[in-house]
């Protein structure tokens, strides 16, 4: 299983980037605005299997595939340390997003319980960026040394339980978070989440090159 040190360093990842307003904390926040924490409760379910789907997924495929060839996975692993510093070069220089417009946009205040559900996976799932992302993110905690399954489920479920966590709080925040998230508060986040995984991508190569 992965160490304390992994878990410690996937967590830290996992809530840089939960934090980052994407469709799926979109619509949380709308739909704690819109009707409170028990709507926004049934969207957060939706995007947790969303995630659960996507990450066995991964799991399934790159698990089989890597365990095959240890070259082919430490590939996948210098691309995904590659794919991580890309991700922070892009947050850095992304301009902040306007959260009033896109919540604007979000039909989540329209909709009760379960059509918060559905909308919420089927966000999750057709997100191509979800994919590519588990597929560069997840292997580089991963040790091709021991069984890769458990490993993968302990870390996505570790994933799922920081992401859920985010959800509530911006489900909870309502206004408060998007008056925070408006303007500067929202570039410094993303300059701040941005050295944080760029920094995280260096630390992970380093300690392969120093494993290898």
């Amino acid at each position: 299983m992965p160490s304390l040190q992994t878990l410690l360093m996937f967590a830290t990842a996992s809530l840089a980037l939960a934090v980052i307003p994407g469709p799926t904390m979109l619509l949380a926040l709308s739909n704690g605005m819109g009707g409170g924490l028990r709507r926004a409760a049934w969207g957060m379910a939706g995007a947790n299997l969303g995630s659960v789907i996507v990450i066995s997924v991964v799991a399934v495929g790159l698990g089989a595939l890597l365990a095959s060839s240890a070259w082919l996975f430490e590939a996948v692993r210098a691309v995904g340390v590659l794919y991580l510093l890309w991700l922070a070069v892009q947050l850095w220089r992304s301009p902040p997003q306007d959260v009033r417009a896109a919540l604007a946009q979000v039909p989540g205040q329209q909709m009760q319980g379960r059509a918060a559900f559905v909308r919420s996976l089927l966000v999750a799932l057709s997100n191509p960026k979800s994919l590519l992302f588990f597929a560069a993110f997840l292997p580089q905690f991963v040790d091709p040394a021991q069984a890769m399954v458990p490993q993968y489920a302990l870390l996505g479920a570790l994933f799922v339980a920081i992401d859920a966590l985010v959800m509530v709080a911006y489900a909870l925040a309502g206004r408060q978070a998007v008056r925070w998230l408006s303007g500067d508060g929202l570039r410094w986040l993303h300059r701040g989440c941005a050295v944080g995984m760029g920094l995280l991508a260096l630390l992970l190569a380093s300690v392969r090159r120093q494993a290898a």
